[in-house]
């Protein structure tokens, strides 16, 4: 199990990748739960959380990047319009 410690080191082209590759293994385990009995039907729920840490951590990027632009923003000299 990937923790988030674990997720947060990676970059976002990796974090993209095991995004991808999580969502196609919940996809062949659902497909495995409706026409066979699963090994451990805990992989599901597994499978579900790690997608919403990576998606969380991906937010939460995002959110930064966008924080960062307007502070970057809010320190540049405004012209002064005259009166």
């Amino acid at each position: 199990m990937t923790k988030a410690a674990e997720l947060r080191e990676m970059s976002d082209e990796q974090l993209g990748v095991t995004l991808k590759e999580t969502r196609e293994q919940l996809f062949r385990r659902r497909l495995q739960a409706q026409t066979e009995r699963l090994d451990s039907p805990s992989e599901l729920r597994r499978n579900r959380r790690l997608i919403a840490r990576i998606k969380t951590i991906q937010n939460e990027r995002a959110r930064a990047a966008i924080a960062s632009e307007f502070l970057d923003a809010s320190e540049q000299p405004r012209d002064e319009v005259p009166s």
